[in-house]
């Protein structure tokens, strides 16, 4: 006998996991704090949470039989946010910056945009570097190339080329990821 599958109502975040009577198994594999590890029918697990006065978790309910935990289940929620969220923290976030050229830029202002290149990659980020062609222009690709490659060649102390210059559409582009990042 099988329940119907029921929507979760709007705005309510189901439990990722289950708890005390909502462990739907005969057996389990109680871990925890003054417990002793072992296999047990569900009523025992729940009579030895409740007699410690906490909750029975299922912590790991592909396991064969699903393994609970006898812990105070708020403090387990809470305990598993702050690792979410060091883990977020932890997590780099890359950010691109983009520079662009046309195909027949001056030297003034690719040193410029060098500059630019050379504290983006020193903060961190990523360069993309792209000669737009407009109109006409597209027949001078020869020129665009060069010029990104020049752009790598003197980016070369402060990062790596990630991706070779490459044409897509009306832009030829090329991506540069810093070689350490300096920690402030």
């Amino acid at each position: 006998m099988s329940r119907p599958y029921r929507k979760p109502q709007r705005g309510r975040v189901e439990e990722p996991y289950r708890v005390n009577e909502k462990i739907r198994t005969r057996q389990v594999r109680l871990v925890g704090d003054n417990v002793e590890v072992d296999v047990y029918p569900i009523e025992k697990a729940l009579d030895i949470a409740k007699a410690q006065g906490l909750d029975l978790v299922e912590i790991s309910p592909k396991a064969d039989p699903p393994v609970c935990k006898v812990i105070d289940y708020s403090k387990f929620k809470y305990e598993q946010k702050k690792k979410q969220k060091e883990i977020k923290a932890k997590a780099q976030k890359t950010v691109v910056k983009e520079i662009r050229f046309g195909p027949n830029t001056d030297d003034h202002d690719f040193n410029f945009k060098l500059n630019h290149a050379i504290k983006f990659l020193k903060e961190g980020a990523k360069v993309k570097a792209y000669v737009h062609f407009v109109g006409r222009t597209i027949v001078f690709k020869e020129r665009g190339e060069i010029l990104l490659l020049k752009f790598a060649q003197a980016l070369e102390e402060h990062g790596k080329v990630e991706l070779l210059p490459k044409l897509e559409g009306k832009r030829m582009s090329i991506i540069l990821a810093p070689k350490s990042v300096s920690k402030k």
